[in-house]
């Protein structure tokens, strides 16, 4: 009996430790104290600074600003929120501003020419489709070393991916297009363009077999795609294209 009295007493030291007050039950009292069945007292939490689930609570730390929610300063909705729909705008039909002048009549509807881009992080080969045509665009780096047109050991894997996209369209006349900057001559310009332009039809031609014309032009620095003062602009100036008609699908 003494040695439950020793423990009973000890468990009501740590209680006091803890801060907790509890009435002490003996070994020989087998019905608690009606306060034991009582949870403790807990301080009550302080109010979280807004109802917002996004907010991080801070308590009873200042505010940041905006942290409360809509209407303070500071507030901004998150990029995704679409927030509450607005009600359609209401069209009067009968407008004079929406009829067709007298004898007038309406345009023949046609498709759009609608592109998708793909190009690569570098910027180094760039795929345009439309609705009437796919582009290729490499960049002469890709293709030449420096100021030449024998093609490098990378350019016919390229030019064999491009090779493959025309087959796959069923294309039987492919353009090469070659361009330069601006630096240099415009006659050396034009000369080199078509060699290299003539480079990459020949290795096309290899891949698609003889049932495909080509059109092979060199333009020099016209028709520039960027500014010609950067040498960034310049690099993506320097370029070969191949394009061929789109086949429907």
């Amino acid at each position: 009996m003494r040695l439950l009295r020793t423990v009973a007493y000890t468990s009501a030291s740590t209680a006091l430790v803890l801060g907790v007050t509890a009435d002490v039950a003996y070994a020989d009292d087998p019905t608690p104290s009606p306060s034991l069945s009582r949870p403790s007292t807990l301080p009550t939490p302080s109010p979280l600074p807004t109802d917002d689930p996004t907010t991080i609570p801070t308590g009873g730390a200042p505010s940041l600003p905006g942290e409360t929610g809509p209407g303070e300063k500071g507030f901004s909705e998150p990029p995704d929120n679409i927030g509450d729909s607005k009600p359609a705008t209401k069209v009067d039909p009968d407008a004079d501003g929406l009829k067709l002048a007298d004898g007038a009549k309406l345009a023949e509807p046609k498709v759009l020419d609608i592109k998708f881009v793909t190009e690569d992080l570098g910027g180094e080969e760039r795929r345009e489709d439309s609705t009437e045509k796919t582009k290729f665009t490499l960049q002469a780096e890709v293709l030449f070393p420096k100021d030449s047109p024998k093609l490098n050991a990378g350019a016919k894997a390229r030019i064999k991916t491009i090779a493959d996209e025309a087959k796959k369209q069923d294309a039987n006349q492919v353009n090469v297009f070659g361009f330069t900057d601006d630096l240099g001559s415009y006659a050396h310009g034009k000369t080199l363009s078509k060699k290299r332009a003539s480079a990459v039809q020949s290795e096309l031609a290899t891949a698609l077999g003889s049932d495909v014309s080509f059109n092979v032009r060199g333009y020099s620095e016209d028709y520039p795609v960027a500014d010609n003062r950067t040498e960034e602009g310049r690099e993506k100036n320097r370029r070969v294209e191949v394009s061929f008609p789109r086949k429907e699908d």
